[in-house]
């Protein structure tokens, strides 16, 4: 592999801002960031690429292509969570198995995001359509991870509402303002992009710099977690994501993507969710253990994607491509 690849992806200014604020907490400096600050950023990126995603998609229409790349996206989102289970069984029980399954069948947008970033840096094309598949990655393996929690504590009374359950895999605010982004990109199409562009490309950069900052803060807090996790927790955070990208990267070649829009699906396929999913899984889910299912996503496999995943991935794709 280029180790360029790495290297240029390293100099980023957001993974730079990223490596600063671990560095913060290593260092036990006073940095930190007021709590409203970081959710309002996540929404800005949410809304900056759920609307361009939706004029790029008014641009392309739902073609063949489009429409294989969404049903590859759905399959692995269920795909993921049902065989990463039965390998978590090995050394956890059904509760702890299922809700870090269902984390690494979603998604994380802002390794989404920073792919975006990386490719632009690299000047590789991508189609926004590939925002649809975010939106449609994100809620499947929640519902996946706790019909496994119900066929294997059988046994055992637990008592939740599907409609709970239901409300926060749809209706959370990342997978609502998104899908919302999208849909107002898709009717206001060029126009809209003509007038909403200073705020929300000329800002993007600068939003997603900051937003890593934070972003390394919490990582780096989280990295205490990890002795609670074990040597097999934190292989398997490195090594699943590896193996659903080259899942990924097989499935794409098959259908045929351009090479961006690959390199997105395989980060999509390898990256796990830090947000939506632990929230649901609190509530519906509450005998697994927090420590395990978020501190393995946000410790582990979020750096690992950002730093060595992403370029590793485009390795992977100019192998299989050429």
């Amino acid at each position: 592999m280029d180790g360029s690849l790495i290297i240029s992806n390293i100099l980023n200014p957001p993974i730079l801002f990223f490596f600063l604020g671990m560095t913060a907490v290593l260092v036990k400096s006073d940095l930190e960031i007021p709590p409203p600050v970081p959710k309002l950023l996540s929404l800005y990126l949410l809304f900056a690429i759920g609307f361009k995603g939706g004029v790029e998609l008014i641009k392309s229409g739902i073609t063949q292509e489009v429409a294989l790349t969404l049903l590859a996206a759905m399959l692995m989102a269920c795909f993921v969570p049902i065989y990463t289970f039965f390998i978590l069984k090995l050394k956890l029980d059904s509760y702890d198995a299922a809700a870090i399954a269902a984390t690494y069948g979603s998604i994380s947008a802002v390794t989404f995001i920073t792919a975006s970033a990386f490719l632009t840096e690299l000047g590789i094309a991508f189609d926004g359509y590939m925002v649809a598949a975010l939106a449609l990655m994100e809620s499947p393996a929640i519902i996946v991870g706790l019909i496994l929690v119900n066929l294997f504590t059988a046994n055992e009374k637990r008592e939740f509402a599907w409609s709970e359950v239901l409300k926060e895999a749809f209706l959370n605010s990342s997978v609502f303002l998104l899908v919302g982004s999208l849909l107002i990109g898709l009717l206001s199409g060029e126009h809209g992009w003509k007038v909403m562009e200073p705020f929300a490309q000329g800002l993007f950069y600068g939003m997603l710099t900051f937003f890593l900052l934070d972003m390394g803060l919490v990582a780096a807090r989280r990295i205490k977690d990890l002795q609670k996790t074990g040597v097999f927790l934190i292989s398997f955070a490195i090594l699943i994501p590896i193996l659903n990208a080259g899942i990924g990267l097989l499935i794409a070649k098959l259908i045929d993507m351009p090479q961006g829009n690959a390199l997105l699906f395989a980060v999509l396929c390898a990256s796990a969710s830090y947000i939506a999913v632990p929230a649901a899984i609190r509530i519906t889910v509450p005998e697994a253990n927090p420590s395990l299912y978020v501190s393995t996503a946000l410790a582990v496999t979020f750096p690992f994607n950002i730093i060595v995943g992403i370029p590793l991935y485009l390795y992977g794709i100019e192998l299989l491509w050429r």
